[in-house]
């Protein structure tokens, strides 16, 4: 349930999502400069980040 409920907020928000399931990290800052580069590259790069594990 929480893998899903972090997907959908991939979509709006990934770095936002990411923090959210790894905590600070190096990470969050590559899917937010993906965001800041286009939309579409920040949410493939949040749900490959959460859906891997």
């Amino acid at each position: 349930m929480r893998k899903t409920l972090l997907i959908v907020l991939c979509f709006f928000f990934p770095f936002l999502a990411v923090l959210i399931a790894e905590g600070p990290s190096i990470r969050v800052l590559w899917a937010f400069l993906l965001q800041l580069l286009g939309h579409i590259p920040g949410v493939i790069y949040g749900i490959y980040r959460i859906v891997q594990d």
